[in-house]
């Protein structure tokens, strides 16, 4: 797997399935100028992943008031993610989403992110932050029994736009209106304001 921090994020081209639109084309470069939140997950009708999806689908609109988009990616096809869709919540569906499903059934995607296990032909449960002129700022991947923080997630956003803005660092537990600090090293502070 090539590590793809601070890189550009690679582009895809497929087909995406919401609530509203049903299914539509979609690419990654249609968001520049927001940050997406890019999320691999293994599998349609399954048990960690539901939980996840609808966690990030019922908060996209607070993603959407600091300027992120929220896409979700699994190696099944669009059919299989709209017949999830349209299965109420209370029968094991995901029910209404608020965030696209990417069909992803050639495996490309998830092979270019570094993300697809081979043995298996899915995804694993791997989370990117992409900013808003394209370049990859966080990646994550968890083990396939447990799921993301929608919270942590939210906050990794906020932080790495408070950085691009100020180009100051922000701590750990960092929440925004909290204390950053100013890097007195020029090439420390380029470093960590990053490319977007």
């Amino acid at each position: 797997m090539s590590l793809l921090l601070r890189k550009p994020a690679p582009d895809f081209s497929t087909i995406a399935v919401t609530s509203s639109t049903g299914f539509r084309s979609m690419t990654l470069h249609e968001f520049r100028g927001r940050y997406v939140i890019l999320l691999f997950y293994p599998a349609d009708f399954s048990f960690v992943c539901p939980t996840e999806l609808q966690a990030f689908s019922d908060r996209a609109q607070e993603f959407r008031s600091v300027g992120c988009e929220i896409i979700a990616c699994s190696t099944d096809s669009q059919y299989a993610h709209c017949v999830w869709i349209m299965q109420p919540r209370k029968q094991g569906g995901l029910g209404d989403m608020d965030i696209p499903l990417l069909a992803d059934k050639s495996m490309k995607i998830a092979q270019s992110y570094g993300m697809l296990d081979e043995s298996t032909g899915l995804a694993h449960r791997g989370m990117f932050i992409i900013d808003r002129v394209g370049i990859v700022r966080h990646i994550s991947v968890n083990d396939i029994g447990v799921g993301r923080s929608v919270e942590e997630s939210l906050r990794l956003v906020q932080a790495y736009q408070f950085t691009d803005e100020f180009g100051e660092v922000c701590p750990a537990n960092w929440r925004p209106g909290a204390k950053t600090f100013k890097s007195t090293n020029a090439s420390k502070a380029e470093y960590f304001k990053g490319a977007g």
